[in-house]
Parts: structure tokens; sequence; C-alpha cells
């Protein structure tokens, strides 16, 4: 068996290519990228813990006798919170909901934001719901905000006397002909009057729901309606539906929080945090490059190539996506590399024992990888799934470690299955490179 020259040459140079592009993007030199519509941001996203910032927790108030969902309740305390935070430009905020004992809590982590005291009055205020009618306007000004969805340009909207207070609640609901689920509106007494008389003035127009001035939706007023229940429409998807009456209900529910703990990361503390684990990073790859080096020569000296290049690659991704990164990220990082070393013993391991079977180098390569794959394959499989627990089930720093592991062990795989083997195959044509000292095992040339 011998080396495929044109073909190894081929993926080594599109290997090449592709991580030249990604040191491009890891590079702190380019801030930003722009490709037409794709737009992003390169800066690296630091955690909490890293950048500094301010950790608050809340005291919901909730009355589990009046409401009949509590944690429903809480869900729209939490979008509502997460939209105020957002007025900050805080990238990836984490806010989180438990409940401890008999109370409910709302755990707010914004990173970068040291004006706590605006924090604090802006994420204090209880949401506030209000219903206002279309008016005529020469103008027209966007009624939906929503970064998520296309603006919906209509007239101006003045203010009712329709509010939260007399929305009793906002269900979900699926259209018994369509099967497309819809809100459902339900007021109280004094509601039912005041929204029938207002679909009575507004037949045919837009009335606007807003939530802390935001608008959230704008229903067509088909005919008046006098029994204080309403129906929204308008081809939601089931997540969408969700979300709006989890809106609706959290400007509609007396749900006032309290806060009852407040902790400021200074950036000092963040900046040496971040400075110390990038050089128990760095130490402990040269570490590992050494041994590598030493202990399994040539081979040994390209995986460690291949670990820079999976660096590379690491934090190109992580700038693309992009993904907040902090104390407990870098360490899923560090330890996806230990997989990525793991793999490459198997590897170099199974090549030996080859080659000193009497195998020539293309043979012994060859079957090395495939000797090594089921156990790799194993091993990478039950940590993705580790990982996806612990994401799916952990609390914010539990995930971002679960997050950069995950993304690691794909990467460690990539690399030690494709980048190493094109390098180590395109290499081995050479030969001068079949010393055995240079393999740490005496070659077969034929």
């Amino acid at each position: 068996m011998k080396f495929s020259n044109r073909k190894q040459t081929i993926s080594t140079v599109l290997l090449v290519l592709a991580v030249g592009l990604s040191a491009w993007v890891a590079s702190p030199w380019h801030p930003s990228i722009s490709l037409g519509a794709f737009q992003r941001d390169l800066n690296l996203k630091l955690g909490l813990d890293l950048q500094g910032g301010s950790h608050l927790v809340y005291r919901a108030t909730i009355d589990e006798e009046q409401i009949e969902n509590p944690d429903e309740a809480l869900g729209g305390v939490r979008d509502v919170i997460e939209r105020r935070v957002n007025v900050f430009g805080v990238s990836e905020p984490v806010i989180q909901t438990n409940k401890v004992g008999n109370e409910y809590r709302v755990i707010v982590e914004l990173a970068g934001v040291f004006d706590v005291e605006e924090s604090i009055r802006l994420i204090g205020e209880t949401p506030q719901l209000d219903f206002r009618r279309e008016v005529e306007s020469e103008g027209e000004v966007p009624i939906n905000t929503d970064a998520a969805d296309p603006a919906i340009l209509g007239p101006l909207f003045e203010r009712t006397e329709l509010s939260g207070r007399h929305l009793s609640r906002a269900t979900v609901d699926f259209d018994q002909l369509s099967g497309q689920p819809q809100v459902n509106l339900e007021f109280d007494g004094e509601g039912a009057d005041l929204f029938a008389q207002l679909t009575r003035e507004s037949i045919g127009k837009r009335i606007a729901i807003y939530l802390d001035d935001v608008p959230i939706s704008a229903p067509v007023v088909n005919s008046e309606i006098t029994a204080g229940r309403a129906v929204i429409t308008g081809g939601f998807t089931l997540p969408e539906a969700r979300q709006l009456a989890q809106r609706l209900n959290a400007g509609a529910l007396p749900v006032p929080i309290e806060l009852i703990g407040q902790q400021t990361v200074g950036p000092s503390l963040g900046k040496l945090s971040l400075q110390q684990s990038l050089l128990a990073g760095v130490i402990g790859l040269t570490a590992v490059v050494i041994w590598m080096t030493l202990y399994y020569r040539l081979p040994g000296l390209i995986a460690s190539l291949s670990l820079i290049m999976y660096t590379v690659l690491f934090l190109a991704i992580i700038k693309l996506f992009p993904v907040t990164l902090t104390l407990a990220g870098i360490a899923g990082l560090i330890m996806s590399i230990g997989m990525a070393l793991d793999a490459n013993v198997l590897i170099f391991e199974r090549f030996r024992e080859n080659l000193r079977a009497g195998r020539s180098i293309a043979y012994s390569l060859n079957e090395g990888f495939k000797e090594a794959w089921s156990s790799i394959w194993a091993s990478n499989i039950s940590s993705l799934i580790s990982a996806f627990v612990l994401y799916g089930f952990g609390t914010s720093i539990v995930r971002g470690f679960a997050l950069t592991f995950a993304i690691g062990i794909i990467l460690s795989m990539f690399t030690a299955i494709v980048v190493t083997r094109g390098i180590l195959t395109t290499v081995l044509t050479w030969q001068f490179t079949h010393r055995s000292w240079l393999l740490g095992a005496k070659a077969k040339t034929v």
C-alpha cells in the first residue's frame, strides 16, 4: 500500500486554507466581519467572571392562590427582564429563575455592566402592559421592534384606559379549523366593557399591545367584542404564541420583584482570572507538546501542530457564533484538548505496533487509524452525551462548561482523524522521514 501524493496534497492545501481563514477570524486584529447581509462582531465575548459586571438576585412575590401557573408568570417576568437589560447592549445576559423553599427567585448576571444603580432601577420596575388604539397619521412608524421579527409598519397609536390590570390571563390555544396556534385573552368585568368600546371604535383598524412601552403585537379588529374574550391570530408558531402569552401575562399579573442580593465583580478581578487561566493553558499546552514530541517523535510533533490548529479553530467558532467564554468554559476547552491528545495516543500506539510487526509505513498508518477509531468514537460519544446532559439540566456556569466541552470534543475528533492524519500522510511521502529514530520504530519502506 502506497500514499496517494496528489490526493493528500490537495487535502492538505484545503486544510491549510481553512486553518488560515480560522486564524484570520481568531486574531484580535479583525474586530468584525461583513459579507453582504452577514455581519458579525468578532470581539471575544467574555462572561461575568472574566469581564466583570453585576450579579443581582431578586425575590418574586407570587400568590399561588391567585395565580394559576406561577412558573409561567415567573417565566414572563424573566422574558421582560431580558428585554430590559438588552437596553444596555449586554451580550448574552444570563437570566435564570428558580425556587428556594417557598420563594421564587430571578437571578440576573450582566457582564460588562457596572452602573448597578441604573440596572436595579430598570430591572426592578414591574412590567407594564397597556392597549393602544390606531390613530390617523401621515407618517408611519414600526409597531414591532422585536429584532427576531421583520418590522411591521403602521400608523401611530395612542394610549387608552385599558391596561394590564384589566387582563385576567392570556393562554395558548389552537384554531379548531386550521389547527394554527392562537392566543386567547380574558378580561375582567371592567376590562370587558373597556375592550368592547375599544373594539367597537376600531373595527378594521389595529389595537397595539405594548409591554414596557415596546409593542409586542398589533392585531386587526374584525368586529366588536363584548364578551370580554378575544383571540389573537396571525400565523404564529407554537413557540411564538407561547412567548406572546407569556409576555401578556407578565404585564397582566401583579408579580413585583424585590432585590435581595447584589454582587459586583470588578474588571481587574476578571482580568486577573483570565490572565491566570490563559497562562495555565499555555503552560499545559507547552508541556503536552514537549512530551508528545519526545515520546512519539515526528508523529508527536505533527499531533502538537494539530493541537495548535485545534485551538485556532475553536477560537474562530466561539467568535463566529458567538459563544460567551467563562472560566468554566476555558476549563471545558482544556479538557477537550486532553480528549484530542488521548485520540492521538491511541492512533500512534497502533501505528507503532504495525511498524514493529514489519508492516509498511502506509499500511501501518491507515490501519492505525482504523484500529483506533472504535475506541475514539466510543470515548467521544460518551463524553458528548455527558456534555448534553450537563447543558440541559445545569446552571449557567455548568452550561458554559458543557457547551465549550462539546464544541471541543467535536473539534478534537476532527483534528485527530482529519488534520493529524492528513498532515502525517503528506509528510510521510517524503523518504527522509522514514528513519526509525523519527518514527520511534523501524519502518519498512515497501
